[in-house]
């Protein structure tokens, strides 16, 4: 699986050399490999020395988008590259490599050619020093981070959070969550957190309900500042 993922993901034909190192196997196993995924029916062309291909992949269903999808597709995920967050980058190009494999030839080429491109922000991004997958999978899994937090006055805090999500912008990451020191809602500039551990309260099933009331808040306030706006001035 490691070796059909490399050969969906790399532009080919891929050389022996160059699949042997992103799946840290030696060339005369590679070439096992190969033998292997054709006997069960995969058709990858190509020979050493010159380089593989992947044809026909019987390992996933065809699929069939319009160029305007496709070009959505190789869009959207281009643009993760200008979020900063480099593993959720390799996982959307390794997702979309699955989904070309999976396309007709004319299709295929489409998306090696697609004409829309996407660039990154002038603007630097906040670094950002803790672990990244430890946050999601405390979103994904329901339970608590403890995080040391600085504030945009430099001012530190030690607390406990129940991570509700995370929204990606041009200039930072903001992390939605529910802060168990002040009993409400905060939102934290990812950047700004210096240390994150995994806490010990489990809030599940109590995310989805919790960014419910969140959104809810956020609207009720957003209505009131619009009807202030809309007062005319005395």
């Amino acid at each position: 699986m490691r070796l059909l993922d490399t050969l969906r993901r790399l532009p080919q034909p891929v050389t022996a050399a160059r699949l042997a190192a992103e799946t840290e196997i030696s060339t005369r196993q590679l070439y096992r490999d190969i033998a292997t995924l054709r006997a069960g029916g995969v058709l990858v062309d190509g020979t050493a020395g010159y380089g593989y291909t992947l044809t026909e992949d019987p390992t996933l269903p065809p699929q069939s988008f319009s160029r305007l999808e496709i070009e959505a597709l190789m869009l959207g995920v281009a643009s993760l590259g200008d979020l900063g967050d480099a593993a959720l980058t390799i996982a959307g190009r390794n997702a979309l490599a699955r989904i070309v494999a999976t396309l007709p030839d004319r299709q295929a080429r489409q998306a090696a050619h697609a004409t829309m491109r996407s660039w990154r922000p002038t603007e630097p991004r906040a670094p950002i020093t803790i672990a990244l997958d430890l946050l999601r999978q405390a979103c994904w899994d329901e339970f608590s981070v403890r995080i040391t937090y600085r504030d945009a006055h430099d001012r530190r805090s030690e607390r406990e959070i129940l991570p509700l999500g995370m929204s990606y912008s041009p200039r930072t990451l903001m992390l939605v969550a529910w802060c168990l020191l002040r009993q409400g809602y905060r939102t934290f500039e990812v950047a700004r957190i210096d240390t994150l551990m995994r806490g010990t309260t489990s809030f599940r099933p109590r995310r989805v309900q919790l960014l419910r009331d969140y959104v809810a808040l956020r609207a009720a306030e957003w209505k009131i500042k619009d009807q202030q706006a809309a007062l005319p001035m005395p």
